[in-house]
This record gives C-alpha cells, structure tokens and sequence, in this order.
C-alpha cells in the first residue's frame, strides 16, 4: 500500500514541475526595436509580448545590459536589469 501511494505522488507531482517557471541570468544579444517578440539572451531565443513584465531598475534593457529572465516555455514573465556581477557567475544559473 505504501508503494502505491508513493508512486501516485510521483505521478502528480510530474505535471506541476513540467509547468514550473524557469529562471536565469544572461546579456541581452538582441531585441526587437519595439521590445515584442524574440529576444536571444545568453544563449537561449525568449518570446516578449504585452503580458511580459519589463523592469529596468538597474539599468537600461538594452544589447549587451545583464538581465534576469523568468519564462515558461520560453515566453517571458519577467525580465529585469540586473548589476553586471550577476551574468559573470559560472553558466549564468540561479
């Protein structure tokens, strides 16, 4: 009895950690002029639309700017300016 609730809590945990956010830190390679649609930072392509949330407290959003990304799937929730210190750490990973 032990086992089998062990393995049906495995089970429902599994969607709710595919569906979890994912957070990361990178430089901005590109960007749209009007910031909508897909961004490369660090090493992965982020989607941007209006429901994005965009935080430039440490800095412009600009090319070449550090920032930390919050997506799911790759569509953006947050991007924040962050110091430069935060993109120098090893693989750029929270």
């Amino acid at each position: 009895m032990m086992k089998s609730c062990l393995v049906i809590a495995g089970l429902l945990a599994l969607p709710m950690a595919a569906t979890a956010d994912t957070e990361f830190y990178g430089t901005i390679q590109s960007k749209p002029d009007n910031n909508l649609g897909v961004w490369v930072i660090g090493d992965q392509q982020i989607e941007v639309n209006e429901k994005t949330k965009l935080e430039d407290d440490h800095g412009p959003l600009a090319i070449g700017s550090c920032v930390e990304v919050e997506h799911k799937n790759g569509l953006a929730k947050e991007i924040e300016s962050e110091k430069t210190e935060k993109c120098t750490k090893p693989a750029g990973k929270l």
